[in-house]
């Protein structure tokens, strides 16, 4: 002891000792439970118990609503109702002038109110960081409070000893997360407190994740078009993902198309027809745009409609008697100009050409060809026009298309060819004199000597008749000639070989002969004397 206690007056330490010492018979308050978790707004019973060897007030310190429900020597329980918050409710009790306290621990728990994942991106680019946030409203204890950040049932991130409204988390997209569901989850974890772990979960989200190219789509399409015609213009983009999704929008000046789409994995293909109307020609923009997502990639081509009819050919008269004069036009329509027309002296293009014509019968049946041409957008066009004149002359047989003279082999394949001129076509026939045999012009087949002779062909039509001996000769031969020929040849074959025969015979002999002799010398020549 200190000297400072030592020198205090007896009555103060006496006064001392009786407020740090407990009273007579060890007296003092405990309270029962000492610490007790609720739900919110439940009612938990608290028992203080006083311990004096005299009568004593006790009772219990709360600014909860309180009920005394038992009570006995030393003893009070209340009932605590409506509990809203952590309270710590306090027992007390004086005991020979002197008070003591114990202290009750109440925690309440309740559930969080609102568990919400915050709406996503309604398109996100793939490669790019996404970040999830949860809104947390209400729940308790906090200390015992986690959020979990999922993708599917996969956990991205856990939160614990959470004081905080909001949770983030950062995720990078992916091709994967298209149409992949993201939510967060709450758990209130008591399970060290005697309780159970008791789980939120937010409304699940889905994510649309996409990749747009930075190359813009090919345009396929003509620069130039005819008023009247149709044309097939094509659209395509390759690398984007999901192309199924992407939207493509295909306009000319004002005229919105419409494409057919179709799609191949990261492959786009769009086409519509485009037909060239008179009222809209000029210059327009034909574009096509690929949207994907929030963002857009489109090309642009400039496309001319324009107008651009044949030239005009007239004749004076399509049909006229030969050595007539006919005037021969043509005309380009407006902008166009006629760069050539058949039979015309050669000149500079101009809109109007024309020339005149003496026509003979070689001129039936000429084709006079006009050329007009049109620069539409630096691209020079042509179109031709074509026309044939008709002239009409009588009746002509000439050497070169009826021979007046054929001579033949009987037997043989022949064509009998004669052919008459005229316009209209004249009508021909080819008669024997004297027996009026018709002789079969343009047939091919066996010669007769029947058709030889001499024969008129008439060539006749409404502008003349005009006449032409024709002589048709066939070579043959009489079958007695033949016979004794044949004979004859035979005869002196026969002889030929019947000398020829003898002949050799006799040289053989005369062979034998001199062989013979020569023998008989030699023996004679080798005998001795």
């Amino acid at each position: 002891m200190s000297l400072g206690a030592s020198q205090l007056p007896l009555p103060a330490i006496l006064t001392l000792l009786g407020v740090l010492l407990p009273g007579p018979g060890g007296a003092q308050i405990s309270v029962e439970p000492p610490k007790a978790i609720i739900p919110r707004g439940g009612s938990v019973q608290v028992t203080c118990i006083a311990t004096c060897d005299e009568d004593t007030f006790f009772g219990l310190e709360t600014q909860l609503m309180k009920r005394e429900v038992a009570h006995g020597n030393n003893r009070k329980t209340y009932e605590l109702s409506n509990v809203q918050e952590d309270s710590a409710p306090i027992c007390f009790s004086n005991c020979h002038n002197n008070q003591t306290t114990a202290t009750t621990s109440l925690t309440v728990f309740w559930f969080p109110e609102r568990v919400e994942l915050e709406s996503l991106p309604h398109w996100q680019p793939v490669g790019k960081n996404l970040t999830l946030r949860c809104q947390v409203e209400g729940g308790a204890p906090r200390p015992h409070l986690s959020v979990v950040l999922l993708r599917g049932e996969e956990e991205l991130s856990r939160q614990t000893k959470v004081n905080l409204t909001e949770v983030t988390a950062t995720v990078l997209a992916g091709r994967d997360d298209h149409g992949a569901n993201f939510s967060c989850r709450t758990e209130l974890d008591l399970r060290s407190e005697g309780l159970g772990l008791f789980q939120n979960v937010s409304a699940p989200r889905q994510l649309r994740t996409f990749v747009l190219p930075v190359t813009d789509p090919h345009l396929a399409a003509p620069l130039i078009m005819e008023v009247g015609t149709r044309w097939l213009v094509n659209c395509t983009l390759v690398g984007l993902f999901p192309a199924s999704e992407a939207q493509v929008m295909l306009v000319l000046g004002e005229q919105k198309l419409e494409p057919t789409v179709k799609y191949n994995d990261d492959f786009l293909w769009a086409s519509a027809w485009v037909e060239a109307k008179s009222e809209e020609e000029g210059t327009h923009q034909l574009t096509c745009a690929v949207i994907l997502g929030n963002q857009s990639r489109r090309s642009q081509q400039t496309v001319t409609i324009y107008s651009f009819p044949a030239p005009s050919l007239t004749l004076s008269q399509p049909e006229v008697s030969e050595m007539t004069v006919v005037s021969v036009e043509c005309k380009a329509h407006a902008g166009a100009m006629v760069t050539m027309l058949s039979g015309a002296p050669a000149g500079p293009p101009a809109s109007s050409v024309q020339f005149q014509l003496n026509v003979t019968a070689e001129d039936n049946g000429h084709s006079f060809l006009c050329s007009a041409a049109l620069e539409v957008a630096g691209e020079v066009l042509y179109k031709n026009k074509t026309l044939k004149l008709h002239v009409l002359y009588g009746p002509r047989l000439n050497e070169k298309d009826c021979p007046g003279n054929w001579t033949w082999q009987e037997g043989s394949q022949q064509t009998l060819r004669c052919q008459a001129w005229g316009n209209p076509t004249p009508k021909l026939d080819c008669r024997q004199n004297g027996t009026g045999f018709l002789l079969p012009i343009g047939d091919l087949r066996p010669v007769k000597r029947e058709i030889s002779g001499s024969y008129v062909c008439r060539a006749k039509s409404s502008r003349g008749e005009v006449i032409r001996e024709v002589v048709v000769n066939v070579i043959y031969h009489d079958n007695n000639v033949i016979i004794i020929v044949l004979v004859t040849a035979l005869v002196i074959v026969s002889v030929v070989l019947t000398g020829a025969y003898l002949y050799n015979r006799q040289r053989k002999i005369r062979e034998y002969k001199l062989q013979k002799a020569q023998e008989a010398a030699a023996m004679k020549l080798n005998t001795p004397p």
